[in-house]
């Protein structure tokens, strides 16, 4: 791609997430607390042309390394998604986000009856399906397949 295709420019320092499913990059956002009132700088590009996934969505983050526990998060709404670390202008590290197998403490159960959801010190715990993404509580078997992202915690 030549630098006159661009649709965002190049970043120093940070993070770029990229491959993420079309429409998803305000739940990534969301899950690293990016709001309209940050100071970092962050450049989104959604909806653009991608061969894979027909659509995607791109999120990159200057000056600013994901935590695992941002990755995880991501994987539940981006499984696939592609993360670059940035340094100099140079993808440093790459590796594609993958879906731990438990989820713990990530994720609302929304069965209300659900021990996790009690007074009780528990935390929530998910077994995760990667294809398609579905996780099971481990504690009241109840299963969360859509609108994942509305679950985080």
């Amino acid at each position: 791609m030549s630098e006159k295709d661009m649709r965002v420019r190049r970043i120093e320092h940070g993070t770029v997430i990229d491959h993420i499913k079309g429409g998803q990059a305000l739940n990534v956002l969301h899950i690293l607390g990016i709001s309209g009132s940050t100071k970092a700088v962050v450049s989104v590009a959604m909806n653009v042309q991608s061969d894979v996934l027909g659509t995607k969505d791109i999120v990159k983050v200057e000056d600013r390394e994901l935590k695992q526990e941002e990755v995880d998060r991501i994987s539940l709404i981006a499984p696939g998604a592609t993360i670059n670390i940035i340094r100099d202008f140079k993808v440093i590290e790459k590796h594609i986000v993958d879906l731990p197998e438990i989820i713990d403490g990530v994720v609302k159960c929304d069965n209300p009856n659900c021990i996790s959801n009690s007074k009780e010190p528990v935390t929530s715990k998910f077994t995760v399906n990667k294809e398609p993404v579905e996780l099971r509580c481990i504690y009241c078997d109840h299963m969360i397949s859509e609108e994942i992202a509305e679950h985080l915690i």
